[in-house]
């Protein structure tokens, strides 16, 4: 007899404010218990009572929402949350993720006692394996952010992993990771028992009842359709797992959700002769490739393949997740690597070799947020095999997103809009899952890229500049040039470089960083996000000056840098805008941020017929002329003075370049430093690139890629939306207040929070850092999301890093917070908070001393100096 963990889960019948939809097939009261009716509305209806559902649900009525129904097509925690192992880990690779977990473990701790529900919660803790330095290196990382959060963890020998866990070989092991709070907990009853402390607080529940259809009104949702009837409502909730993608295109206005399920494998055993206690920590041997618990006195054992299989491509399957057909031969790798780390496990009898789907998304995180397309339809799915660790905490930030307007943390990294429809095709969503699913365990050094799903969109350059040596990344399915390899490099060696210490493509981009600055370079960045907004009148204007925070009422052909804030006034959005005349103009935005700025600026804007928003993305291929001799290039071809006193900075020009008409100039790079952008109609882009190569040849011209851009970018201490900015980062935070026009009288979004904040002074400032002890060709590097730390006391993290070729040193961004030592509350910070520190940098547990600068950056970077001629005292405010 199968355990609790597949145990059929207890009908919900018995609980108040569970009602069942209609009484099982075959059951004796098949004809005697009438179906209950559904109400007529609610303010919120939330499908899926997984997990995930039930935590929505729960979070929702904490926070005061009562009139809430959640309907479940099967039976409660029947789904994917069923088949769950019940591993609740912490230690994940991205904070926001760290920080769901540390609340789940939290919220699952405390909810039998809330609910008088047995959960099966037991704190085991954990061990993450690692059998290479670079797999330990990586585990090092992850320990120093897990530290300054607040989880407890450490780096421990194999020596005292056999402590821990005697039953393990650990003969190959260089060193792991030790977890102690992490825990094990059945994933159904956790999802009971939100749903009953859901229901006490008048959530009402209903079980087999079907979402036929999801009603849509003026780009509002109206309502659900189900096999039982309509439910009017504002807001609904798809957290239906692995049908959410079927579900998200029943509707007037489909809502795109990438994601595939794969099949998940695990085993089960009988007891030891003398069973495992349930203290026994749980082990994720990733270079393995498997997981391994306690269960029942026994082991429950599974893991992520290199060859997955993925399942339901066709569409919709069963109602309820059925375990699905063995396949021994297909588990075959991942037993071997169980009995390696485990040999005695040989004498155990196995139980049954538990198939279930599981979901997995385009880029391993977790799809969350409000629909692009459908005001008040929120998405919550494709937890990648996490949804127990994840389940609380997305729960929370979701439930803060629907009552407040936005959630607590920074989920940028999971909301929906970072996707578009161009990543919901089923055939691209098969072959993706495949790469994801095995990158689970992969050990994922800085700067990998994803295999599959590539060339989807490309500029027209693309074939031209791949002949040229490109090297390839992908940005919201965009190919960007990472770098090009001169012909006398190893092509195979360098692809398969993988490090934490210092990259082989390091010399490439040192090249392409020199010409840029003593010649002239060319970076295709076609893939920036490009909106042109026009009215009849002055329409345009008006919106724009509303949601805008820099003052947008200037002479055509200038170029404002700028950016849309939320009402707390933090960045929702970084760009450029270039007035093309007195009712028109174009706007520039990071590639990821296509469907975040659309829906953005339709949310504000009203329904008039005489203003117009475009997406003139696919019309220009952008090239950026970076360099001195830029200039030159430029004034040949077009037969135009082109000297700033001709030209100034930030301004913009239609202009002819070679034979074509109409390419718009702007004399801006995005580096600080000197040059141009050229926006080429797509049907001109061989040829102005071939005319600008060609002319530049005499110039020393050169191809360069997002690498050399990046590091002149943060060396000129140019932030990043993204990166380095977000939602929860205002101009005053990051040296933007010449930017904003709080003083000239005009309204826009967040210009009260940003009066308020000046007035009360910021509580967290990004900061300049320049490594002083670090050696480049020995030492570690900085990548990002490293611990700051201010006299022995840690103060934030990095945001993003890259070497400055000037300096030659590393340089870091990254936000400095004042934590009190008494209370540990934010106090605010001043410039001479910053000034007066002694800094380090943590990578990996090695502490780095860093030099700290605010912005702006005096003349320290406007030419080469070398790094022992660099006086770092110049680097503190003047």
């Amino acid at each position: 007899m199968l355990p609790r963990l597949l145990a059929v889960v207890r009908a919900p019948g018995s609980r108040r404010g569970w009602r069942e939809g209609s009484p099982a097939r075959g059951s004796a009261s098949a004809t005697a218990a009438p179906p209950v009716a559904l109400p007529a509305q609610a303010q919120v209806v939330v499908c899926g009572g997984g997990i995930m559902g039930t935590s929505v649900a729960y979070h929702l009525s904490k926070m005061g929402w009562k009139d809430v129904v959640l309907l479940e097509q099967g039976r409660l925690a029947a789904g994917s949350t069923r088949f769950c192992a019940g591993i609740l880990s912490t230690a994940r690779h991205l904070a926001i993720e760290q920080k769901m977990a540390d609340y789940s473990n939290k919220l699952y701790h405390q909810l039998e006692q809330e609910t008088g529900i047995q959960t099966g919660y037991t704190r085991t803790g954990s061990i993450f394996l690692a059998q290479t330095q670079d797999r330990l290196i990586s585990l090092k990382r992850i320990n120093s952010r897990l530290n300054v959060i607040g989880i407890p963890c450490e780096i421990i020998s194999p020596k005292k992993v056999a402590e821990l866990h005697p039953l393990l070989n650990v003969h190959d092991l260089v060193g792991a990771m030790h977890v102690p709070e992490d825990a094990v907990v059945s994933s159904a009853d956790v999802a009971l028992a939100l749903a009953s402390a859901a229901s006490q607080s008048g959530v009402q529940i209903y079980d087999r009842t079907s979402i036929l259809h999801v009603m849509v009104k003026k780009g509002q949702v109206a309502g659900v359709e189900t096999d039982k009837g309509q439910i009017q409502c504002q807001y609904f909730v798809n957290c239906a797992g692995q049908w959410a993608y079927e579900l998200g295109l029943c509707s007037e206005e489909p809502v795109s959700i990438p994601l595939h399920a794969c099949e998940h494998f695990y085993l089960l055993t009988r007891p030891w002769e003398t069973p495992l206690p349930s203290s026994t920590p749980t082990v994720v041997d990733a270079d393995g490739r498997i997981y391994i618990r306690n269960w029942q006195g026994g082991i429950l054992s599974g893991g992520f393949e290199k060859n997955p299989k993925p399942i339901f491509t066709e569409g919709k399957n069963q109602l309820e997740i059925q375990n699905l057909q063995e396949d021994w031969d297909h588990f075959e790798p991942l037993l071997s690597s169980l009995l390696r780390r485990m040999p005695q496990l040989e004498t155990l009898e196995i139980v049954k070799l538990v198939n279930c789907p599981e979901t997995f998304t385009p880029d391993m995180r977790c799809i969350m947020g409000e629909s692009p397309s459908v005001r008040g339809y929120f998405v919550l799915v494709g937890m990648n095999s996490a949804g127990l660790s994840f389940g609380g905490g997305a729960g929370k930030y979701l439930a803060e997103w629907m009552v407040y307007g936005y959630p607590s943390e920074n989920v940028w990294e999971l909301d929906l809009k970072r996707f578009g429809a161009l990543q919901s095709s089923r055939t691209f969503l098969r072959h993706r899952v495949m790469e994801v699913m095995p990158l689970l365990y992969d050990l994922k050094v800085p700067r990998w890229d994803f295999q599959t799903g590539r060339q989807l969109r490309t500029s027209p350059l693309y074939d031209r500049l791949d002949a040229q040596g490109a090297r390839w990344m992908e940005k919201h399915g965009f190919e960007r040039p990472k770098y090009f390899i001169p012909p006398d490099k190893d092509l195979l060696a360098l692809e398969q470089s993988k490090t934490f210490y210092k990259p082989d493509w390091f010399e490439i981009v040192e090249s392409e960083v020199k010409c840029c600055k003593e010649a002239v370079c060319v970076i295709d960045m076609s893939s920036f996000t490009k909106f042109e907004i026009t009215s009849t009148g002055d329409q345009a204007l008006e919106i724009l000056q509303y949601l805008f925070s820099n003052d947008l009422d200037v002479p055509v052909g200038h170029i404002v840098h700028t950016g849309m804030l939320n009402e707390r006034g933090g960045y929702e959005n970084d760009c450029s805008i270039a007035r093309l005349s007195k009712r028109s103009f174009f706007m520039i935005s990071p590639t990821d941020q296509q469907v975040h700025c659309w829906a953005w600026l339709k949310k504000y804007m009203p329904e008039d017929s005489n203003l117009i928003l475009e997406d003139v993305t696919w019309k220009y291929t952008a090239l950026n002329l970076i360099g001195p001799r830029a200039v030159d290039v430029l004034s040949e071809l077009s037969y135009a003075p082109m000297t700033p006193d001709h030209f100034p900075s930030l301004f913009c020009k239609e202009m002819s370049v070679g034979y074509a008409n109409g390419i718009r100039v702007m004399s801006m790079t995005h580096t600080g430093e000197p040059g141009f952008m050229l926006y080429i109609p797509i049907e001109y882009a061989l040829h102005v690139y071939n005319e600008v190569m060609s002319v530049g040849q005499k110039y020393g011209i050169r191809n360069a890629g997002y690498y050399a851009l990046r590091s002149l970018r943060i060396e000129k201490f140019f932030a990043f939306w993204g990166q380095d900015l977000n939602t929860l980062t205002t101009p005053l935070e990051c040296g933007g207040e010449s930017r904003v026009k709080l003083d000239k009288g005009v309204d826009f979004i967040g210009r009260d929070a940003l009066l308020q904040q000046r007035q009360n002074g910021v509580y967290k400032r990004l900061t300049m850092f320049i490594l002083d002890d670090h050696d480049t060709d020995l030492d570690l590097w900085p990548w990002w999301g490293e611990p700051i730390y201010r006299n022995g006391r840690y103060v934030g993290k990095t945001t993003s890093s890259a070497y400055g070729y000037t300096l030659e040193r590393h340089v870091c961004l990254g936000f400095v917070h004042n934590f009190s030592e008494d209370t540990g509350e934010e106090q605010v910070v001043t410039a001479d908070f910053i000034n007066r520190g002694e800094y380090e940098i943590d990578i990996a547990g090695h502490r780095f001393q860093a030099k700290a600068k605010l912005y702006p950056v005096p003349s320290l970077l406007t030419h080469k100096r070398r790094k022992e001629d660099v006086e770092l005292s110049d680097l503190h405010g003047k």
